[in-house]
């Protein structure tokens, strides 16, 4: 009887390993990277904001540039959020409508509602500036903080919804309600 099992129990083994196909293999995880830092890193000076006070010419307000790989195949375009971790989660750069054919962001996307690269794009007002869309670097002159960088791949080619007069909470909200799936990079300043 015991004999039988072992055999029953090595045929069942068998045959389940040969419905598995042989080139099977995990999806790729989704993942945002930067040339700039390293995930943990400390953000480089060309990425700090210009109105933190002091007059250092290293100082550009740039954003950095961005790579992402991996995203779920049901997206349809992507979101960035970047949140300073350390004071209140206060949110520093909106970008959304990114293209589903985009896999990275330049350094340096251009300050406006629409920016010219990546085409469609739209970004946030940020409350700091009566001109300032989009990215608002680090601004802790005396204290270091952790800023951290969410790209969200979404159910949706547009956030309709949004507009030049929506907030970056406002923003920061519709994007989590259309998210498939999210990665993120964290920087210190």
């Amino acid at each position: 009887m015991r004999s039988t099992r072992i055999v029953l129990c090595a045929f069942l083994v068998t045959w389940a390993v040969s419905l598995t196909p042989a080139t099977a293999s995990p999806a790729a995880a989704f993942t945002l990277s930067s040339t700039a830092f390293a995930n943990g890193g400390v953000i480089p000076k060309v990425h700090e904001c210009t109105s933190g006070g002091g007059n250092d010419p290293a100082k550009k307000n740039e954003s950095p540039p961005l790579t992402w790989s991996g995203a779920p195949a049901a997206a349809k375009s992507y979101a960035l959020i970047m949140r300073d971790l350390d004071n209140a989660n206060l949110i520093h750069w909106v970008i959304y409508d990114i293209p589903v054919s985009a896999t990275s962001l330049p350094q340096n996307v251009a300050h406006a509602y629409r920016p010219p690269v990546p085409a469609g794009a739209r970004q946030i007002y940020y409350r700091g500036s009566a001109s300032l869309y989009g990215y608002q670097g680090p601004c802790s002159p005396s204290t270091i903080n952790t800023y951290d960088f969410v790209l969200h791949a979404l159910n949706t080619a547009s956030l309709t919804s949004l507009n030049t007069n929506s907030s970056t909470q406002t923003a920061a909200r519709a994007i989590t309600a259309a998210s498939l799936g999210s990665t993120k990079i964290t920087g210190e300043s």
